[in-house]
């Protein structure tokens, strides 16, 4: 492979650098997700004696079967499924509904109004958790569903992201389907949304993957072990693991965490594996504007 200089003539030197580049990245990235997944299957003193090493004779299965005796994992991952479609269900319907109004209408304030909701992106998370946390004690909400879906469902970066890609829609699509007689919503409904289905791709990914990996709103809203997400379960883990296992030593714990962050992980590797087409579209559709 030859490049081209700025005039346009051959310089015949191969792209080997970029390449290497890329292929150090690529392992620098993937080795610690490497490293976890195969440690998993060692046994738990040659994790902490020999981390760097792995012998394929020495498989075992001690550290998941501790780790199913002593991790609440299946109730974290129930909770966190019900959070991730109720609350994702919510962000992608109206997250694309405020940013249809934003993008399309033109009404008093409107600058200032969508200006307060980008203000709210510089809000860091934990200037926000006491506030939440009051009003959640007032409506009773604490250890509930509606704790874990109804705060941050409808962000301003989901409700940005979509303005932008629904901003390079054509007005006279809009224009076109109201001569025919459609109505205000039937205009979001049959032709906004299937022509941003690239953007909603790339929110979509996103949102799943924020609302999976969530750990920070949980741990307050939800501090009960009934109620704990998956990402909660985790973060715990070395706490309680031990619960029921008096004298559990370092390895045990490391061990049984390696495992259960390895199941934690295969969800999102399939999801991105599987729908990496469409996210690559997804930011490619929220990053330019028409």
């Amino acid at each position: 492979m030859t490049t081209l200089d700025v005039r346009g003539r051959r310089t015949g030197r191969p792209l080997i650098g970029s390449h290497v580049f890329l292929l150090v990245v690529t392992v620098a990235l993937l080795a610690p997700v490497v490293w976890a997944l195969l440690s998993a299957f060692k046994p738990a003193d040659e994790i902490v004696r020999h981390p760097l090493v792995f012998d394929p004779a020495h498989l075992t299965l001690a550290n998941f079967r501790g780790m199913f005796q002593d991790v609440p994992l299946g109730s974290g991952f129930v909770n966190t499924g019900v959070v991730l479609v109720c609350k994702g269900a919510i962000t992608m319907f109206f997250a694309p509904l405020a940013a249809y109004a934003f993008a399309k209408y033109r009404f008093r304030g409107q600058n200032l109004i969508f200006g307060a909701v980008l203000l709210t992106l510089m809000l860091p998370t934990i200037v926000l958790i006491i506030p939440l946390l009051l009003e959640m004690k007032e409506l009773g909400w604490v250890n509930t569903y509606q704790a874990l879906i109804l705060p941050g469902s409808v962000d301003a970066f989901a409700i940005f992201w979509m303005r932008q890609v629904i901003a390079a829609v054509p007005d006279e699509l809009l224009d076109a389907a109201r001569v025919d007689g459609c109505g205000e919503f039937g205009i979001f409904w049959h032709v906004i949304l299937p022509a941003i289905r690239s953007g909603l791709a790339g929110l979509g990914v996103l949102t799943i993957m924020n609302i999976y990996n969530d750990v920070v709103w949980p741990v307050v809203a939800a501090s009960s072990s009934r109620m704990a997400t998956l990402q909660v379960v985790l973060v715990t883990l070395a706490q309680n693991i031990s619960g029921h296992k008096v004298g559990a030593d370092y390895a045990t714990i490391t061990g049984e965490l390696l495992a259960a962050a390895s199941i934690a992980l295969v969800p999102l590797l399939i999801l991105f594996i599987v729908l990496q087409k469409h996210f690559i579209n997804g930011i490619l559709a929220g990053s330019v504007k028409g």
